[in-house]
């Protein structure tokens, strides 16, 4: 029985061997693959691969891509992997004319700036030019001479709480409503500190408050077809939605009541 055991052990001595010769091997191939590794990973770091080599910028229009990436406070040649996207994002997301950002770092040296901008309404009169507004309120620094777009003009109006309710009016209303003002000059009254005035650009006005203007002016179009095209004059949406025809021979005109849809 005892030399039965011996025998099994002497047996199992060289498969014992080999199994710590291979266990050996795959330590010392893991030290050497984890060493290569490090040296890879200190090369990579040490040459251009690790540093931005371009930015791409796409969604702007307001503001050029050289500004978009002075924003967003990073530049070419940045070590790629010191990026903080949410950062960047937040610095441009400052911007009033930005109303989102996202900053997306792109294998092995890109960046990708992607701009959500606000919205532009209308465009303020001052003087001679033309300064675009946005559905914030925000009036842009950069004037122009002429519209280039069908947006509505504004007239005496001023960046603060009348604006901000007027883009906020506007932001509200279907594209072809908007597409339909020619112009809105902002005209208080003694009884109304929030009294609008529009020109459209099928030749009739409208004489309208800020306060219910957004609520009233959704029904132009249905106003507008009880109407006869040929006879001009002002719609009252006031209080209650009334139509003064214009009459070129007498100073005064004839009112008529409209029925809301």
């Amino acid at each position: 029985m005892e030399k039965g055991k011996i025998v099994s052990i002497e047996e199992r001595i060289p498969k014992l061997k080999k199994l710590r010769k291979r266990k050996t091997n795959q330590r010392l191939i893991f030290i050497i693959s984890l060493f290569f590794l490090i040296v890879l990973a200190v090369v990579y770091f040490q040459s251009p691969l690790s540093k931005v080599k371009s930015i791409e910028v796409e969604g702007n229009k307001l503001t050029s891509k050289a500004g978009i990436i002075a924003q967003s406070g990073i530049g070419k040649g940045d070590s790629f992997w010191k990026i903080s996207a949410k950062q960047a994002e937040k610095k441009l997301e400052r911007d009033p004319k930005i109303h989102r950002a996202h900053v997306s770092l792109v294998f092995p040296n890109k960046l990708k700036i992607s701009i959500e901008e606000r919205q532009k309404l209308a465009y303020l009169a001052k003087g001679k030019k033309f300064y675009p507004v946005l559905n914030n309120g925000t009036v842009l620094k950069e004037a122009i001479d002429e519209t280039p777009e069908q947006l509505p003009i504004l007239y005496h109006f001023k960046a603060g709480d009348q604006l901000d309710h007027m883009m906020e009016a506007l932001e509200s209303l279907p594209g072809e409503i908007m597409n339909s003002i020619s112009e809105i000059y902002y005209a208080p009254k003694k009884t109304d500190s929030l009294h609008i005035q529009l020109f459209m650009n099928d030749g009739f006005e409208v004489s309208a408050t800020l306060k219910t203007f957004s609520e009233k002016m959704v029904y132009y179009p249905a106003i507008v077809s009880q109407l006869d095209p040929n006879v001009k004059g002002i719609i009252d949406l006031e209080v209650g939605s009334y139509f003064k025809a214009y009459h070129p021979e007498k100073k005064e005109m004839s009112e008529e009541p409209i029925i809301e849809p």
